[in-house]
């Protein structure tokens, strides 16, 4: 099931979006199980800011390029990056419970069982592309380099001991570099803890990042193939069911009671 932040109105393109022959687009990523659907935007003059929407293009532009996200042949050569689109990315609920979806149709009830459930929300990382940009302009730098991520918890920390003065006679002394734990030894286990997660946090997001997006076909409840698989939810068979299940086993089989 895929859920999207539209409250009651469905998926589509914009009018003005649809006029000049713009689709929504999909892509995913099996192995990271990451869903994405490109929705076009309502680029009117009355709502849309064309010069803040070149802004963010370039912004996305050098984002998808850090990330390996680049869609192949969305624009040519030499033309102008503008932000024309929303992205919206999904992210898996865990399952806690069986869940199933119920339609009533024609006074009856028909259930459907759901094996996972996706919930979009629009992706905005390349904010933070374009508010890196305008600190290093700022700044006066212009380089691509950034504070980076944050330092390792469980990594020692280097200390160097002051020099000492050096004696008249003439005698040279070493300067010691040692490396210890900042953390004391109560909670080196938590930070040990606290540093696998964090390394297998970023083995995963370079894994997603590093696996190719697969494209997809998308069809809006107006074409005859999203009519065609709603119609397969309905159950097509009346003949009438007969419980063989008692209520006492019935009981003994609910967990929890």
């Amino acid at each position: 099931m895929h859920q999207f932040p539209l409250l009651t109105r469905p998926l589509q393109v914009p009018p003005s979006a649809v006029l000049s022959g713009k689709r929504i687009t999909a892509r995913i990523k099996s192995q990271a199980r990451r869903l994405e659907v490109h929705l076009p935007a309502d680029t009117r003059s009355e709502v849309w800011n064309v010069e803040r929407s070149k802004e963010l293009g370039a912004a996305r532009k050098e984002d998808d390029r850090e990330k390996n996200q680049e869609i192949k042949g969305k624009e040519r050569e030499g033309e102008e990056s503008r932000l024309s689109e929303i992205r919206m990315q999904s992210e898996e609920v865990p399952q806690k419970s069986t869940y199933m979806l119920g339609i009533v149709r024609n006074g009856q009830l028909h259930l459907h069982p759901i094996s996972s459930t996706h919930q979009f929300r629009p992706t905005l990382t390349y904010l933070d592309m374009l508010s890196r940009k305008h600190k290093r302009n700022r700044l006066g730098n212009d380089s691509d380099s950034d504070d980076g991520p944050p330092p390792d918890p469980d990594e020692p920390v280097l200390v160097t001991l002051p020099k000492k003065e050096k004696k008249p006679s003439g005698e040279s002394r070493e300067v010691q570099v040692t490396a210890r734990k900042t953390e004391d030894k109560g909670s080196g286990q938590a930070q040990g803890t606290l540093s696998v997660v964090r390394r297998d946090m970023l083995q995963a997001i370079r894994a997603e990042e590093d696996e190719e997006w697969q494209e997809l076909h998308f069809y809006d409840i107006t074409t005859n193939e999203s009519a065609e698989l709603f119609e397969g939810i309905f159950c097509q068979n009346d003949k009438t069911l007969e419980c063989k299940t008692d209520i006492t086993t019935f009981l003994k089989e609910l967990q929890g009671l």
